[in-house]
């Protein structure tokens, strides 16, 4: 009987510590640094961005990995900075990755993030939440750099999608004077030459007015030409652009930065368990989730997802996993996304809306590719320098 029961015991015994072993605790530190410049006063009554955004969607993914490690002996650690200058935002990267924190999310301009990236160590793994310009994901690239803000050429191109396949190819573009005015409306051109529109007329914006006094007067004659399907505006600051719809020469719609917009998150989208995400953001934050919010809760939910899988927080490993087959990130998008492994790209869906409701999710039906249909918005592979994971 006994020589019977001792073979089981064994292997109960072997489970058992094997068990053990593999539920031993993995802790993780991300460290966030936040520096976003002076944007100066703007023309119009938007309503500001608030000072906490991508700051409040990182704590709220940092609690939702922690609800799930708990029961896997995973903890998630978290280190913020809200830095003045770029000067304070570097020191605090620096600093933070001389304590051994290895794992980033970083909301500043692009130009601050190759900076970092230039004081980065060989494993540091940098996640972009707020840089949208392309050449990030172009000719500018970093192997250990994930974009989870989509480039403004996958917005653009979702808008220019939808500006297709309502057949409305004839625009009016109106480009303001910042550099990131400048930097949408060059995306948006792209995008119309990829997907068969034509820019009957093309504008810089120059005029200094207060537009709440003279809009009826002046955007009427600006927006003056033979005919058009849309106006398409390119105003990220919001100087001018909340001012176009209604005030054009002619009666039509308003798209781009202002009007209708294509967005990374929207507190009007509701469907694939969104609300739920929503609300929980709200009842931490006590108001809606912006876009930086949720690309910044996308990066750290990353690396739970990661964790998770890997019983690992080595950031090499992470990496891996990440530009792996392995690798889905359940992100209420309707689909699971996935990064590009040319240059990092978190793949998403963008909502189309207008502040008070979802007009339609990019990409389209009819916009085909060989290999991911979310590979049509944003720069495919052929027309990227980037080979990051090669």
């Amino acid at each position: 009987m006994y020589r019977q029961l001792r073979p089981i015991a064994i292997l109960l015994t072997a489970a058992f510590l094997s068990a053990k072993l593999a539920a031993q605790p993995i802790e993780a530190t991300i460290g966030y640094i936040q520096w976003i410049p002076d944007q100066g006063p703007v023309l119009s009554n938007v309503l500001p961005e608030p000072e906490d955004a991508g700051l409040r969607g990182a704590e709220l993914a940092i609690d939702d990995n922690n609800t799930t490690g708990k029961f896997l002996g995973q903890s998630y650690l978290f280190e913020s900075e809200t830095a003045d200058s770029e000067r304070t935002a570097i020191t605090a990267f620096e600093a933070m990755q001389s304590r051994g924190i290895e794992l980033f999310v970083i909301r500043a301009p692009a130009d601050t993030l190759e900076n970092m990236l230039d004081k980065a160590g060989e494993t540091t793994l940098i996640f972009n939440a707020s840089a949208k310009d392309d050449r990030l994901r172009t000719t500018s690239c970093h192997p250990n750099l994930l974009h989870t803000i989509p480039s403004y050429a996958m917005l653009t191109d979702a808008l220019g999608q939808w500006l297709s396949q309502r057949r409305w190819n004839d625009v009016f573009l109106i480009t303001g004077p910042t550099e990131a005015d400048q930097s949408w409306a060059d995306a948006f051109r792209r995008s119309t030459k990829r997907f068969g529109l034509d820019i009957i007329a093309d504008k810089p914006w120059t005029f200094d007015a207060d537009l709440r006094r003279t809009a009826s007067k002046e955007l009427p004659l600006f927006t003056q030409a033979d005919d058009y399907d849309a106006v398409v505006v390119a105003d990220v600051r919001g100087d001018f652009g909340e001012y176009v719809p209604f005030n054009t020469w002619l009666p039509r719609p308003v798209v781009g930065t202002q009007g209708m917009s294509p967005v990374t998150w929207h507190r009007v989208v509701e469907s694939w368990g969104a609300a739920q995400l929503q609300n929980r953001f709200r009842d931490l934050a006590g108001r809606d989730m912006t876009s930086e919010d949720y690309a910044a809760w996308s990066a750290i939910r990353s690396i739970g997802t990661a964790v998770t899988a890997l019983g690992s927080a080595s950031p090499g490993k992470i990496r891996s996993f990440l530009f792996s087959d392995k690798f889905q990130l359940a992100a209420f998008k309707g689909r699971k996304l996935t990064y590009r492994n040319w240059n990092g790209q978190l793949r998403q869906p963008i909502p189309l809306v207008h502040p008070r409701g979802l007009v339609a999710r990019a990409p389209f039906e009819g916009f085909l590719h060989p290999n991911s249909q979310m590979d049509t918005l944003g720069f495919d592979k052929p027309e990227s320098e980037c080979r990051i994971n090669n």
